[in-house]
């Protein structure tokens, strides 16, 4: 059978699309060897962790958490389910998610109207916190969304948090626009990073059939 794989990451280039339009997380590239000096090519990457599609860490949130290197890829190459809610205007609450049949050991993945932004949208989409706390109380194995947070204005971040004291892996940065709403394997992986908070991530949907069956 033929196998459709949807590549879900934002590319990585000077001038992209960085959280709040901070110059700070914007990346660069800097060629350090080129054929006019030498005989090869080399380039230095100057990269903020949390840039383009990324899974966050506990360690982001909260002092003392675990790190990047602790989320094990049998975590991140699994089933998921593309959730379409691009219906939903500012965040994403409770009532959005309690017709979605969501279980214990869900990887849920938000499409919302970010997936068509092109540059960084101050307003966009989030996951409100009693979306979260909904999410967290039924003890979903993670989360990721369209958008390069998950949360936004809402003091001491109370949407990861809540995530991650359940145990759930969150991802940002997602681009789903070209995506249907089904079932998927997905297959995230950040760079081998140690020690850190976050990690740049490629991340793939793996499809059986041409429409997969909405849920």
């Amino acid at each position: 059978m033929h196998r459709l794989v949807y590549d879900i990451s934002m590319p990585i280039y000077e001038g992209m699309p960085v959280y709040k339009n901070k110059p700070e997380k914007q990346p660069s590239f800097t060629i350090t060897s080129d054929f006019s000096h030498g005989s090869v090519r080399e380039t230095r990457v100057a990269l903020d962790v949390h840039c383009g599609t990324h899974v966050d860490a506990p360690l982001h949130m909260v002092e003392n958490g675990a790190t990047i290197d602790t989320i094990a890829l049998n975590e991140l190459v699994r089933p998921c389910r593309v959730v379409d809610l691009t219906h939903v205007v500012d965040g994403i609450t409770a009532q959005d998610l309690e017709s979605l049949s969501i279980s214990a050991g869900d990887f849920l993945l938000f499409k919302t109207k970010n997936s068509w932004d092109t540059t960084f949208n101050p307003e966009f989409i989030y996951l409100k916190e009693d979306g979260a706390r909904f999410l967290a109380e039924r003890r979903v194995a993670g989360v990721g969304i369209d958008a390069l947070g998950i949360e936004r204005s809402q003091p001491g971040h109370p949407t990861h948090k809540a995530l991650f004291a359940c145990g759930a892996i969150v991802i940002e940065g997602l681009r789903l626009a070209d995506v249907p709403a089904g079932q998927y394997l997905m297959v995230a992986a950040p760079i081998a990073l140690q020690g850190l908070d976050a990690a740049p991530a490629r991340v793939l949907l793996l499809a059986e059939e041409a429409n997969p069956v909405n849920t």
